[in-house]
């Protein structure tokens, strides 16, 4: 594990799993999650990777300092982790507001990925979801946290998963979002100000991108999924049959299966075109 200090001073925890000589992949969670959210991930990934995990400020071992947080902020303090580690370039993973954080870097640092991965996440703010967002910042502000997270799992879990889960999220729920009220508020009114402009600019991201989501997913639907995938030329898109939002816990199994064959692929595809190397662009040549 490790911190960085961003440029406002801001210091930002992250830790590292899996292979240490192994090509690195970069994982964000989403709204109040640290890196505890990809526990169902490492066995799976840190056997070929170098994985490492962000805690977004407001959240984890993370500074949480007052609000407006700003996305772009939060990416770039993704950037700054990448920086301190030597990593050039990574397979970034971005679940929810990671995934808003991961299309940020997309198109505004390019060079740093090598393949994208975007999960049950969206490239808008439509009006219901800004209505959501106002409710739970008063659900907040007048019972907290706790009170927020428990009544709020109907948003993570599909309806399944839901009934047979309820009774230990119910529990363990408050201890599993383990953001202050602080910090995750202000992540929320980052997430309600995303930049529409962004959107515009997934035209322009030309590394392999996976887009994945659940059938069940009723905070960001399937069509969010559909718009990211139609918005980026080439890239490919999965949808996880009875799967919802928090489908890399309720689904780990499916979701470590598609996301690590998608990036085994790519590695894959890399490597073969390093060992191809200048040569072909002389077959054929001569007098």
């Amino acid at each position: 594990m490790g911190w960085v200090t961003s440029d406002d001073f801001v210091r930002v925890h992250y830790v590292e799993w899996g292979k240490p000589r192994g090509e690195p992949i970069l994982f964000l969670h989403g709204l109040g999650t640290d890196h505890i959210g990809w526990a169902l991930q490492r066995r799976a990934f840190g056997a070929d990777y170098r994985c490492i995990a962000v805690d977004n400020r407001g959240s984890g071992r993370s500074d949480k300092p007052e609000g407006p947080y700003d996305l772009e902020q939060l990416a770039f303090d993704a950037i700054l982790v990448l920086d301190k580690l030597g990593i050039d370039s990574a397979h970034v993973i971005g679940a929810s507001m990671g995934g808003v954080m991961s299309q940020i870097i997309a198109v505004r640092y390019p060079e740093r990925l090598r393949s994208l991965t975007l999960a049950c996440t969206a490239c808008s703010v439509v009006a219901w979801r800004e209505q959501l967002f106002e409710g739970w910042v008063r659900l907040i502000r007048e019972k907290g946290m706790r009170e927020f997270a428990v009544h709020n799992l109907e948003w993570i879990f599909g309806p399944r998963s839901f009934r047979r889960l309820y009774p230990i999220a119910v529990v363990l729920g408050p201890y599993l979002l383990r953001a202050s009220e602080r910090g995750f508020l202000a992540q929320v009114e980052a997430l309600g100000a995303i930049d529409p402009g962004i959107a515009d600019q997934l035209s322009s991201v030309t590394v392999p991108t996976l887009v994945i989501t659940g059938s069940q997913d009723i905070l960001t639907p399937v069509a969010d999924a559909e718009e990211i995938a139609y918005r980026i030329d080439g890239s490919e898109l999965v949808i996880i049959r009875g799967a919802a939002h928090g489908f890399m816990v309720e689904q780990a199994v499916s979701f470590n299966r598609v996301v690590k064959d998608f990036v085994d692929r790519q590695c894959l595809s890399a490597s073969a075109e390093r060992r191809r190397g200048p040569i072909d662009d002389v077959v054929g040549g001569g007098a």
